[in-house]
């Protein structure tokens, strides 16, 4: 995607639509982190998570905003990182991230438009678009590119997270 139309989606989202988000959900792997899984010759696997993306989360939390984490794949790393973060929505083995969104947003009482989304692949651009406000971060796949209304400056991994959480937070008044 062109780095202009990349720059005119920060536009596309109002003060009133992030003020709205009660949960922020979002895949893990490649949004989460940069999207490599490094897996040893003995099957244990590792991942790198932000510190700045993990402060965003614990703000998010405290300012009252619920968080999950939707994963197609299951991973032990995953589980630490959610349980140090104490992410209290957890889905993982689930490739149908829309069902589990919005099963989700269902049973926290939330409607589409009290929900943000990120995911940066195919399986993520249904969830996107459904979201009140949806985001993929730079280098995710053109589905999810298409199906956001935002794409953060920062890269998956480094920070994109984080500034979504500001997003949220700064138009609560925090």
């Amino acid at each position: 995607m062109p780095q202009s139309k990349i720059k005119n989606r920060k536009s596309k989202i109002r003060p009133t639509q992030w003020a709205k988000i009660r949960l922020f959900a979002m895949d893990v792997d490649g949004v989460l982190t940069d999207g490599t899984v490094a897996i040893s010759s003995d099957g244990t696997e590792t991942k790198q998570f932000s510190i700045l993306d993990g402060m965003g989360i614990v703000r998010l939390h405290k300012a009252g905003v619920a968080v999950a984490w939707i994963s197609g794949r299951a991973s032990g790393a995953t589980t630490a990182r959610a349980t140090e973060l104490r992410v209290p929505h957890v889905i993982q083995g689930r490739t149908d991230k829309l069902m589990a969104l919005q099963e989700l947003a269902s049973q926290l009482g939330l409607a589409a438009a009290q929900v943000c989304y990120m995911g940066d692949d195919d399986i993520d651009a249904p969830a996107i678009a459904w979201a009140g406000v949806g985001v993929a971060p730079l280098g995710s796949m053109p589905t999810a590119l298409k199906a956001s209304d935002y794409v953060p400056a920062r890269p998956a991994g480094r920070g994109a997270v984080r500034e979504v959480c500001e997003h949220i937070l700064a138009n609560r008044g925090q």
